[in-house]
């Protein structure tokens, strides 16, 4: 029995703005990522995480205190053709 090749996923940061109260420890843990606003609030610089910044990603994800920041794998775009 052969199992079907997996889907290339790759990973997303994701702000609940709703949830989120401007601490700013993800563009502190991730500033390759993640900025602040002139509010203190969170603006991704990008949504895709590298494979490299993944572990820290995933750290200011569990830092978060209000759990404001998620860290979603979702279908990888199919790649460009000439």
């Amino acid at each position: 029995m052969t199992r079907a090749p997996a889907e290339a996923q790759v990973h997303v940061l994701a702000v609940d703005f709703a949830a989120c109260d401007g601490h700013g420890l993800c563009a502190e843990l991730v500033p390759e990522l993640v900025g602040l606003d002139e509010w203190g609030y969170p603006v991704l610089h990008s949504a895709t995480v590298p494979a490299e910044l993944l572990p820290h990603a995933r750290r200011a994800v569990a830092a978060c205190p209000v759990m404001a920041l998620r860290l979603n794998r979702v279908p990888a775009p199919p790649p460009d053709r000439p």
